[in-house]
Protein backbone atom coordinates (compact mmCIF):
# COMPACT_ATOMS: atom_id res chain seq x y z
CA UNK A 1 0.00 0.00 0.00
CA UNK A 2 1.41 3.16 -1.47
CA UNK A 3 2.37 5.83 1.71
CA UNK A 4 -0.68 8.10 -0.07
CA UNK A 5 -3.06 5.67 0.12
CA UNK A 6 -2.24 5.53 4.16
CA UNK A 7 -2.85 8.64 4.76
CA UNK A 8 -6.36 8.78 2.99
CA UNK A 9 -7.07 5.78 5.00
CA UNK A 10 -5.56 7.64 8.39
CA UNK A 11 -7.16 10.71 7.20
CA UNK A 12 -10.98 9.11 6.87
CA UNK A 13 -10.34 6.78 10.29
CA UNK A 14 -9.59 10.05 12.17
CA UNK A 15 -12.31 11.43 11.18
CA UNK A 16 -14.79 8.61 12.12
CA UNK A 17 -12.86 8.60 15.32
CA UNK A 18 -14.06 12.42 15.55
CA UNK A 19 -17.31 12.38 14.52
CA UNK A 20 -17.94 9.24 16.59
CA UNK A 21 -16.18 10.69 20.08
CA UNK A 22 -17.18 13.67 21.40
CA UNK A 23 -20.80 12.49 20.25
CA UNK A 24 -20.43 9.53 22.83
CA UNK A 25 -19.12 11.78 25.99
CA UNK A 26 -22.59 12.50 25.87
CA UNK A 27 -23.14 8.17 26.68
CA UNK A 28 -20.20 8.10 29.09
CA UNK A 29 -21.10 11.14 31.84
CA UNK A 30 -24.68 9.88 31.48
CA UNK A 31 -23.05 6.37 32.79
CA UNK A 32 -20.63 8.81 35.15
CA UNK A 33 -23.46 9.75 36.91
CA UNK A 34 -25.23 6.39 37.30
CA UNK A 35 -21.63 5.40 38.42
CA UNK A 36 -20.72 8.45 40.67
CA UNK A 37 -23.97 8.57 42.27
CA UNK A 38 -23.97 5.09 43.75
CA UNK A 39 -21.25 6.38 46.10
CA UNK A 40 -22.54 10.28 46.73
CA UNK A 41 -25.42 9.19 48.24
CA UNK A 42 -23.51 7.90 50.68
CA UNK A 43 -21.11 10.25 51.58
CA UNK A 44 -23.82 13.40 51.09
CA UNK A 45 -25.91 11.53 53.87
CA UNK A 46 -22.99 10.51 56.18
CA UNK A 47 -22.52 12.89 59.66
CA UNK A 48 -18.75 12.12 59.26
CA UNK A 49 -18.26 12.34 55.85
CA UNK A 50 -20.77 15.10 54.47
CA UNK A 51 -18.81 18.19 55.20
CA UNK A 52 -22.15 19.69 55.62
CA UNK A 53 -24.43 20.55 58.61
CA UNK A 54 -27.18 19.38 56.44
CA UNK A 55 -26.75 16.22 55.73
CA UNK A 56 -29.42 14.19 57.50
CA UNK A 57 -31.68 14.00 54.59
CA UNK A 58 -34.80 12.00 54.44
CA UNK A 59 -35.41 9.01 52.86
CA UNK A 60 -37.50 11.02 50.49
CA UNK A 61 -34.58 13.69 49.79
CA UNK A 62 -31.90 11.30 49.01
CA UNK A 63 -34.24 9.73 46.57
CA UNK A 64 -34.23 12.77 44.64
CA UNK A 65 -30.80 12.87 45.28
CA UNK A 66 -30.29 9.62 43.49
CA UNK A 67 -32.70 10.11 41.26
CA UNK A 68 -32.97 14.10 40.39
CA UNK A 69 -30.66 13.49 37.13
CA UNK A 70 -33.55 11.09 35.42
CA UNK A 71 -36.54 13.45 36.52
CA UNK A 72 -33.96 16.27 34.65
CA UNK A 73 -33.45 13.69 31.84
CA UNK A 74 -37.39 13.21 31.59
CA UNK A 75 -37.70 16.81 30.79
CA UNK A 76 -34.34 16.79 28.66
CA UNK A 77 -36.36 14.81 26.37
CA UNK A 78 -39.24 16.56 26.02
CA UNK A 79 -37.42 19.74 25.62
CA UNK A 80 -35.76 17.16 22.81
CA UNK A 81 -38.81 16.43 21.16
CA UNK A 82 -39.75 20.59 20.51
CA UNK A 83 -36.30 22.35 19.61
CA UNK A 84 -34.00 18.97 17.73
CA UNK A 85 -35.33 19.37 15.04
CA UNK A 86 -34.89 23.49 14.97
CA UNK A 87 -31.38 23.42 16.28
CA UNK A 88 -29.45 20.49 14.42
CA UNK A 89 -27.69 17.17 15.99
CA UNK A 90 -24.44 19.16 16.64
CA UNK A 91 -25.75 22.37 18.39
CA UNK A 92 -28.25 19.82 20.46
CA UNK A 93 -25.24 18.18 21.78
CA UNK A 94 -22.99 21.30 22.47
CA UNK A 95 -26.31 22.14 24.26
CA UNK A 96 -26.12 18.94 26.60
CA UNK A 97 -22.14 19.76 27.50
CA UNK A 98 -23.18 23.01 28.21
CA UNK A 99 -25.80 21.50 30.77
CA UNK A 100 -24.10 19.09 31.83
CA UNK A 101 -20.81 21.59 32.76
CA UNK A 102 -23.58 23.70 35.13
CA UNK A 103 -25.05 20.80 36.56
CA UNK A 104 -21.94 19.14 37.64
CA UNK A 105 -20.58 22.58 39.35
CA UNK A 106 -24.32 23.83 40.67
CA UNK A 107 -24.17 19.86 42.29
CA UNK A 108 -20.60 20.45 43.56
CA UNK A 109 -20.21 24.16 44.98
CA UNK A 110 -24.09 23.38 46.17
CA UNK A 111 -24.29 25.37 49.59
CA UNK A 112 -27.65 23.70 50.85
CA UNK A 113 -30.05 21.07 49.71
CA UNK A 114 -31.75 23.03 47.17
CA UNK A 115 -29.44 24.14 44.70
CA UNK A 116 -28.19 20.63 44.97
CA UNK A 117 -31.20 19.36 43.54
CA UNK A 118 -31.32 22.32 41.01
CA UNK A 119 -28.16 20.86 40.18
CA UNK A 120 -28.93 17.21 39.38
CA UNK A 121 -31.93 17.99 37.67
CA UNK A 122 -29.99 20.66 34.87
CA UNK A 123 -27.38 17.88 34.43
CA UNK A 124 -30.30 15.53 33.70
CA UNK A 125 -31.69 17.58 31.20
CA UNK A 126 -28.12 17.52 29.75
CA UNK A 127 -28.56 13.67 29.39
CA UNK A 128 -32.13 13.77 28.53
CA UNK A 129 -30.52 16.32 25.01
CA UNK A 130 -27.05 13.87 24.77
CA UNK A 131 -29.06 10.34 24.67
CA UNK A 132 -31.34 12.20 21.59
CA UNK A 133 -28.25 13.52 20.04
CA UNK A 134 -25.64 11.52 19.97
CA UNK A 135 -27.36 8.34 18.37
CA UNK A 136 -28.77 10.33 15.54
CA UNK A 137 -25.26 12.53 14.98
CA UNK A 138 -23.74 9.26 14.90
CA UNK A 139 -25.93 7.28 12.74
CA UNK A 140 -26.19 10.74 10.28
CA UNK A 141 -22.20 10.90 9.71
CA UNK A 142 -21.36 7.20 10.25
CA UNK A 143 -20.71 4.92 7.41
CA UNK A 144 -23.54 2.20 7.03
CA UNK A 145 -20.87 -0.72 7.11
CA UNK A 146 -19.70 0.22 10.62
CA UNK A 147 -23.08 2.11 11.93
CA UNK A 148 -23.98 -0.69 14.29
CA UNK A 149 -20.12 -0.91 15.77
CA UNK A 150 -20.54 2.87 16.27
CA UNK A 151 -23.73 3.50 17.78
CA UNK A 152 -23.40 0.39 20.09
CA UNK A 153 -19.99 1.93 21.12
CA UNK A 154 -21.99 4.32 22.35
CA UNK A 155 -23.18 2.63 25.15
CA UNK A 156 -19.54 0.52 26.04
CA UNK A 157 -19.24 4.41 26.46
CA UNK A 158 -22.01 4.63 29.03
CA UNK A 159 -20.90 1.28 30.75
CA UNK A 160 -17.33 2.73 30.68
CA UNK A 161 -18.56 6.14 32.69
CA UNK A 162 -20.56 3.68 35.09
CA UNK A 163 -17.54 2.03 35.82
CA UNK A 164 -15.13 5.37 36.00
CA UNK A 165 -17.94 6.23 38.29
CA UNK A 166 -17.76 3.27 40.61
CA UNK A 167 -14.13 3.73 40.29
CA UNK A 168 -14.02 7.71 41.27
CA UNK A 169 -16.65 6.95 44.11
CA UNK A 170 -14.36 4.41 45.84
CA UNK A 171 -11.46 6.39 45.75
CA UNK A 172 -13.24 9.88 46.81
CA UNK A 173 -16.24 7.67 49.47
CA UNK A 174 -13.54 8.28 52.91
CA UNK A 175 -12.83 12.21 51.75
CA UNK A 176 -14.46 14.71 53.94
CA UNK A 177 -17.30 16.58 51.01
CA UNK A 178 -16.08 13.02 48.44
CA UNK A 179 -19.31 14.07 46.87
CA UNK A 180 -19.02 17.37 45.73
CA UNK A 181 -15.69 15.63 43.88
CA UNK A 182 -17.82 12.80 42.32
CA UNK A 183 -20.57 15.25 41.16
CA UNK A 184 -17.83 17.87 39.87
CA UNK A 185 -15.71 15.68 38.38
CA UNK A 186 -17.80 15.46 35.10
CA UNK A 187 -17.64 19.03 34.26
CA UNK A 188 -14.07 19.18 32.40
CA UNK A 189 -15.17 15.69 30.94
CA UNK A 190 -18.13 17.77 29.86
CA UNK A 191 -15.67 20.82 28.51
CA UNK A 192 -14.15 18.39 26.50
CA UNK A 193 -17.26 17.12 24.67
CA UNK A 194 -18.15 20.69 24.45
CA UNK A 195 -14.83 21.64 22.13
CA UNK A 196 -15.22 18.40 20.46
CA UNK A 197 -18.70 19.14 19.20
CA UNK A 198 -17.89 22.78 18.22
CA UNK A 199 -15.07 21.60 16.04
CA UNK A 200 -17.21 18.78 14.53
CA UNK A 201 -19.45 20.02 10.99
CA UNK A 202 -23.14 19.43 11.57
CA UNK A 203 -24.66 16.88 9.85
CA UNK A 204 -25.13 17.06 6.49
CA UNK A 205 -28.15 14.90 6.19
CA UNK A 206 -29.93 17.50 8.99
CA UNK A 207 -28.34 20.52 6.62
CA UNK A 208 -30.42 18.85 3.58
CA UNK A 209 -33.32 18.02 5.62
CA UNK A 210 -33.87 21.78 6.29
CA UNK A 211 -33.34 22.69 2.71
CA UNK A 212 -36.13 20.05 1.75
CA UNK A 213 -38.28 21.66 4.74
CA UNK A 214 -38.40 25.17 3.43
CA UNK A 215 -36.44 26.42 6.35
CA UNK A 216 -33.11 27.13 4.49
CA UNK A 217 -31.85 28.31 0.89
CA UNK A 218 -31.25 24.88 -0.81
CA UNK A 219 -28.49 25.56 -2.65
CA UNK A 220 -26.86 27.24 0.54
CA UNK A 221 -27.80 23.97 2.01
CA UNK A 222 -26.54 22.19 -0.49
CA UNK A 223 -22.93 23.68 -0.33
CA UNK A 224 -23.01 23.73 3.30
CA UNK A 225 -23.64 19.50 3.61
CA UNK A 226 -20.73 19.31 0.77
CA UNK A 227 -18.15 20.89 3.24
CA UNK A 228 -19.58 19.02 5.84
CA UNK A 229 -19.41 15.53 4.21
CA UNK A 230 -15.68 16.80 2.61
CA UNK A 231 -14.75 17.40 6.69
CA UNK A 232 -16.80 14.11 7.64
CA UNK A 233 -14.78 11.63 4.67
CA UNK A 234 -11.28 13.67 4.29
CA UNK A 235 -9.90 16.30 1.83
CA UNK A 236 -8.97 12.86 -0.40
CA UNK A 237 -12.40 12.84 -0.71
CA UNK A 238 -13.19 13.48 -5.01
CA UNK A 239 -15.64 16.17 -5.72
CA UNK A 240 -17.93 13.57 -8.12
CA UNK A 241 -18.74 11.31 -4.61
CA UNK A 242 -19.41 13.81 -2.51
CA UNK A 243 -21.67 15.30 -4.94
CA UNK A 244 -23.25 11.83 -6.07
CA UNK A 245 -23.74 11.34 -1.81
CA UNK A 246 -24.85 14.75 -1.42
CA UNK A 247 -27.88 14.22 -4.84
CA UNK A 248 -28.81 10.56 -3.34
CA UNK A 249 -29.58 12.10 0.33
CA UNK A 250 -31.51 14.85 -1.28
CA UNK A 251 -33.44 12.84 -3.62
CA UNK A 252 -34.45 10.27 -0.71
CA UNK A 253 -35.42 13.10 1.83
CA UNK A 254 -37.61 14.83 -1.04
CA UNK A 255 -39.48 11.09 -1.53
CA UNK A 256 -39.81 10.88 2.04
CA UNK A 257 -41.66 14.30 2.30
CA UNK A 258 -43.19 14.15 -1.14
CA UNK A 259 -47.31 14.69 -0.39
CA UNK A 260 -46.38 15.08 3.31
CA UNK A 261 -45.97 18.00 5.19
CA UNK A 262 -43.24 17.92 7.94
CA UNK A 263 -43.66 15.38 11.18
CA UNK A 264 -45.59 16.37 14.06
CA UNK A 265 -46.47 14.29 16.96
CA UNK A 266 -49.18 12.91 14.75
CA UNK A 267 -47.30 11.69 12.21
CA UNK A 268 -44.95 10.00 14.95
CA UNK A 269 -48.37 7.53 15.20
CA UNK A 270 -49.59 7.05 11.62
CA UNK A 271 -47.74 4.81 8.55
CA UNK A 272 -44.02 3.93 8.73
CA UNK A 273 -43.31 6.29 11.57
CA UNK A 274 -45.80 4.24 13.97
CA UNK A 275 -44.15 0.99 12.44
CA UNK A 276 -40.57 2.56 13.29
CA UNK A 277 -42.33 3.81 17.04
CA UNK A 278 -43.48 0.22 17.38
CA UNK A 279 -40.09 -1.12 16.72
CA UNK A 280 -38.08 1.71 18.97
CA UNK A 281 -40.36 2.00 21.74
CA UNK A 282 -41.05 -0.84 22.54
CA UNK A 283 -37.19 -1.78 22.65
CA UNK A 284 -36.65 0.97 24.99
CA UNK A 285 -39.91 -0.04 27.35
CA UNK A 286 -38.60 -3.58 27.22
CA UNK A 287 -34.97 -2.96 28.21
CA UNK A 288 -36.09 -1.10 31.59
CA UNK A 289 -39.01 -3.41 32.02
CA UNK A 290 -37.23 -6.79 32.02
CA UNK A 291 -35.48 -6.34 35.46
CA UNK A 292 -32.01 -4.77 35.21
CA UNK A 293 -32.22 -2.63 38.12
CA UNK A 294 -33.72 -5.76 40.16
CA UNK A 295 -31.50 -8.16 39.48
CA UNK A 296 -27.94 -5.82 40.18
CA UNK A 297 -30.11 -4.71 43.39
CA UNK A 298 -29.62 -8.27 44.62
CA UNK A 299 -26.20 -8.40 43.35
CA UNK A 300 -24.42 -7.93 46.70
CA UNK A 301 -26.40 -10.88 48.30
CA UNK A 302 -25.54 -12.87 45.76
CA UNK A 303 -22.46 -12.84 45.64
CA UNK A 304 -21.96 -12.90 49.50
CA UNK A 305 -24.09 -16.04 49.88
CA UNK A 306 -21.31 -17.46 47.15
CA UNK A 307 -18.77 -16.47 49.91
CA UNK A 308 -17.11 -14.09 47.70
CA UNK A 309 -15.04 -11.89 50.21
CA UNK A 310 -15.00 -9.09 47.87
CA UNK A 311 -19.20 -9.24 48.17
CA UNK A 312 -18.97 -7.46 51.95
CA UNK A 313 -17.90 -4.20 50.25
CA UNK A 314 -20.10 -2.57 48.06
CA UNK A 315 -17.52 -0.20 46.15
CA UNK A 316 -15.56 -3.42 45.24
CA UNK A 317 -19.04 -5.66 44.23
CA UNK A 318 -19.69 -2.67 41.76
CA UNK A 319 -16.24 -2.47 39.50
CA UNK A 320 -16.53 -6.29 39.79
CA UNK A 321 -20.13 -6.34 37.80
CA UNK A 322 -18.82 -3.27 35.85
CA UNK A 323 -16.26 -4.92 34.49
CA UNK A 324 -17.89 -7.61 33.47
CA UNK A 325 -20.69 -5.42 31.80
CA UNK A 326 -18.23 -3.88 29.93
CA UNK A 327 -16.44 -6.53 28.24
CA UNK A 328 -20.06 -8.58 27.23
CA UNK A 329 -21.16 -4.63 25.61
CA UNK A 330 -17.69 -5.17 23.63
CA UNK A 331 -18.26 -8.24 22.32
CA UNK A 332 -21.42 -6.86 21.27
CA UNK A 333 -20.04 -4.26 19.68
CA UNK A 334 -17.55 -6.22 17.72
CA UNK A 335 -20.49 -8.80 16.38
CA UNK A 336 -22.99 -6.54 15.93
CA UNK A 337 -22.39 -5.70 12.31
CA UNK A 338 -20.88 -8.96 11.37
CA UNK A 339 -23.87 -11.45 12.95
CA UNK A 340 -26.54 -8.72 12.83
CA UNK A 341 -28.92 -7.34 15.46
CA UNK A 342 -31.63 -9.71 15.41
CA UNK A 343 -29.58 -12.91 16.35
CA UNK A 344 -27.91 -10.67 19.11
CA UNK A 345 -31.55 -9.68 20.31
CA UNK A 346 -33.15 -12.90 20.52
CA UNK A 347 -30.15 -14.83 21.74
CA UNK A 348 -29.63 -11.78 24.63
CA UNK A 349 -33.40 -12.09 25.23
CA UNK A 350 -33.36 -15.67 25.67
CA UNK A 351 -30.73 -15.82 28.14
CA UNK A 352 -32.24 -12.88 30.14
CA UNK A 353 -35.13 -15.45 30.33
CA UNK A 354 -33.69 -18.26 31.57
CA UNK A 355 -31.47 -16.20 34.17
CA UNK A 356 -34.80 -14.79 35.15
CA UNK A 357 -36.08 -18.12 36.12
CA UNK A 358 -32.78 -19.45 37.84
CA UNK A 359 -32.71 -16.34 39.90
CA UNK A 360 -36.64 -17.09 40.68
CA UNK A 361 -35.93 -20.84 41.59
CA UNK A 362 -32.79 -19.65 43.99
CA UNK A 363 -35.11 -18.05 45.71
CA UNK A 364 -37.88 -20.80 46.28
CA UNK A 365 -36.23 -23.84 46.16
CA UNK A 366 -32.44 -23.44 45.65
CA UNK A 367 -31.36 -21.70 48.20
CA UNK A 368 -28.72 -24.36 49.24
CA UNK A 369 -27.22 -23.89 45.55
CA UNK A 370 -25.34 -20.25 45.55
CA UNK A 371 -23.58 -20.62 42.97
CA UNK A 372 -26.45 -21.26 40.88
CA UNK A 373 -27.71 -17.62 41.70
CA UNK A 374 -24.11 -15.99 41.04
CA UNK A 375 -24.15 -17.98 37.45
CA UNK A 376 -27.85 -16.43 36.96
CA UNK A 377 -27.09 -12.95 37.60
CA UNK A 378 -23.76 -13.06 35.31
CA UNK A 379 -25.61 -14.87 32.92
CA UNK A 380 -28.32 -11.91 32.90
CA UNK A 381 -25.64 -8.89 32.80
CA UNK A 382 -23.99 -10.75 29.81
CA UNK A 383 -27.39 -11.50 27.99
CA UNK A 384 -28.39 -7.33 28.51
CA UNK A 385 -25.71 -6.25 27.61
CA UNK A 386 -24.69 -8.34 24.45
CA UNK A 387 -29.15 -7.37 23.80
CA UNK A 388 -30.93 -4.66 25.06
CA UNK A 389 -27.83 -2.59 26.47
CA UNK A 390 -26.42 -1.78 23.32
CA UNK A 391 -28.94 -2.72 20.22
CA UNK A 392 -32.05 -1.13 21.50
CA UNK A 393 -30.18 2.30 21.23
CA UNK A 394 -29.16 1.20 18.18
CA UNK A 395 -32.22 0.28 16.53
CA UNK A 396 -33.61 3.34 17.72
CA UNK A 397 -31.00 5.73 16.33
CA UNK A 398 -31.52 3.89 12.56
CA UNK A 399 -35.46 2.67 12.53
CA UNK A 400 -37.39 6.11 12.15
CA UNK A 401 -37.82 7.75 8.69
CA UNK A 402 -36.07 10.86 8.44
CA UNK A 403 -39.31 13.05 8.30
CA UNK A 404 -39.98 12.05 11.73
CA UNK A 405 -36.57 11.09 12.84
CA UNK A 406 -36.22 13.80 15.12
CA UNK A 407 -39.87 13.53 17.14
CA UNK A 408 -40.01 9.86 17.12
CA UNK A 409 -36.24 9.18 18.50
CA UNK A 410 -37.37 12.33 21.24
CA UNK A 411 -40.52 10.04 21.91
CA UNK A 412 -38.22 6.91 22.41
CA UNK A 413 -35.90 8.54 25.04
CA UNK A 414 -38.57 9.62 27.07
CA UNK A 415 -40.77 5.89 26.97
CA UNK A 416 -37.15 5.13 28.33
CA UNK A 417 -36.45 7.35 31.22
CA UNK A 418 -40.42 7.19 31.80
CA UNK A 419 -40.42 3.61 32.07
CA UNK A 420 -37.18 3.77 34.08
CA UNK A 421 -38.95 6.02 36.76
CA UNK A 422 -42.02 4.08 36.83
CA UNK A 423 -39.45 0.84 37.39
CA UNK A 424 -37.50 2.89 40.08
CA UNK A 425 -40.54 4.08 42.45
CA UNK A 426 -42.49 0.26 42.06
CA UNK A 427 -39.45 -1.63 42.46
CA UNK A 428 -39.59 -0.97 46.57
CA UNK A 429 -43.49 -1.41 47.14
CA UNK A 430 -42.97 -4.78 44.66
CA UNK A 431 -40.24 -6.06 46.85
CA UNK A 432 -42.04 -5.94 49.76
CA UNK A 433 -45.56 -6.96 48.31
CA UNK A 434 -44.00 -10.15 46.70
CA UNK A 435 -40.91 -10.86 47.53
CA UNK A 436 -38.15 -11.94 45.40
CA UNK A 437 -38.96 -14.79 44.24
CA UNK A 438 -42.13 -13.65 42.87
CA UNK A 439 -40.59 -10.23 41.74
CA UNK A 440 -37.99 -12.63 39.23
CA UNK A 441 -41.07 -14.52 38.32
CA UNK A 442 -43.15 -11.36 37.39
CA UNK A 443 -39.79 -10.22 35.53
CA UNK A 444 -39.29 -13.53 33.73
CA UNK A 445 -42.94 -13.28 32.38
CA UNK A 446 -42.17 -9.37 30.93
CA UNK A 447 -38.89 -11.04 29.33
CA UNK A 448 -40.84 -13.82 27.49
CA UNK A 449 -43.47 -11.32 26.19
CA UNK A 450 -39.73 -9.15 25.45
CA UNK A 451 -38.52 -12.49 23.27
CA UNK A 452 -42.47 -12.99 21.45
CA UNK A 453 -42.11 -8.96 20.66
CA UNK A 454 -38.50 -9.23 19.33
CA UNK A 455 -38.84 -12.23 17.16
CA UNK A 456 -41.86 -11.09 15.43
CA UNK A 457 -41.12 -7.47 15.25
CA UNK A 458 -37.64 -6.51 15.15
CA UNK A 459 -36.04 -6.76 11.56
CA UNK A 460 -32.63 -6.79 10.45
CA UNK A 461 -31.33 -3.35 9.72
CA UNK A 462 -27.49 -4.84 9.29
CA UNK A 463 -25.87 -3.06 6.39
CA UNK A 464 -28.59 -0.99 5.46
CA UNK A 465 -28.12 3.00 4.76
CA UNK A 466 -30.86 4.71 6.85
CA UNK A 467 -32.66 5.26 3.55
CA UNK A 468 -32.44 1.55 2.86
CA UNK A 469 -33.87 1.32 6.20
CA UNK A 470 -37.10 3.22 5.56
CA UNK A 471 -38.05 2.18 1.67
CA UNK A 472 -37.22 -2.06 2.10
CA UNK A 473 -38.53 -2.42 6.22
CA UNK A 474 -41.01 0.48 7.07
CA UNK A 475 -42.99 1.05 3.71
CA UNK A 476 -43.37 -2.80 3.42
Amino acid sequence: MSYAMLCCLDTRLSGILFMFVFPALGGLLFGYDIGATSGATISVHSAELSGTTWFNLSSLQLGLVASGSLYGALGGSILAYRIADFLGRRIELMTAAALYISGALTTGLAPNFVVLIIGRLLYGVGIGLAMHGAPLYIAETCPSQIRGTLISFKELFIVGGILFGYLVGSYEIDVVGGWRYMFGFSAPLAAIMAVGMWSLPPSPRWLLLRAVQGKGPMEDNKKKAMNALRRLKGPSASDKVLTDEIENNLSSIKAAYADQAEGSIFQVFEGASLKAFTIGGGLVLFQQITGQPSVLYYATSILQTAGFTTASDAAKVSILIGLFKFVMTGVAVLKVDNLGRRPLMIGGVSGITVALFLLAAYYKVLSGFPYVAVGALLLYVGCYQLSFGPISWLMVSEIFPLRTRGRGISLAVLTNFGSNALVTLAFSPLQGYLGPANVFLLFAAISLLALLFVILNVPETKGLSLEEIESKILKK
